[in-house]
């Protein structure tokens, strides 16, 4: 599915002259962020020394509903190990979140941006869009949608970003 982006945040995209992901070897920085949660206000950088697995969704993206039980099991198995699983809702309209939250629960931080300005900074394009962040903040994967068949390949590059 298509991320329906606000107008200024498209352009903003368009305009962007950093890109995430080089050709280069060297992994970019993760634009920094600073949303309300469901316990108060949260940024990416408190979570500097962790490995980060970010998950942009919506409430009207079927695949989510499939990528949050995987991302419980994720955040209670490597929690210990430094793992923090971050979704980032983008619905402009609160109540939605919270219908599909009452149905598929999140064991892990919710954060919320209705006016996807994050979602900009990242290149979201389409949802589910996850990223993952090492320890010092920096990019190393990004993974578009998803499916089942891909859950080992993931969950291989969380365990290894966490080995290191």
């Amino acid at each position: 599915m298509v991320l329906p982006f606000k107008p200024f945040v498209l352009s903003a995209f368009f305009i962007s002259l950093t890109f995430l992901f080089s050709s280069t070897s060297q992994a970019a920085q993760a634009p920094l962020f600073s949303l309300k949660g469901d316990h108060g206000q949260l940024s990416l950088k408190q979570y500097r020394g962790k490995v980060v697995y970010l998950d942009f969704w919506a409430s009207w993206c079927v695949p989510c509903r499939k990528s949050f039980p995987w991302m419980n099991e994720m955040q209670e198995k490597y929690k210990s190990k430094g793992l923090v699983v971050i979704g980032v809702n983008l619905d402009d309209n609160k109540q939605a979140a919270d219908d599909f939250l009452r149905q598929v629960p999140a064991k892990f931080t919710i954060a919320y941006d209705p006016n996807g300005v994050t979602p900009g900074k990242y290149q979201v394009e389409v949802m589910p869009t996850s990223y993952l962040i090492d320890r010092s903040g920096k990019l190393v994967d990004k993974h578009r949608g998803f499916k089942k068949s891909q859950r080992a390949d993931m969950e291989s590059k969380i365990s290894t970003l966490l080995g290191k």
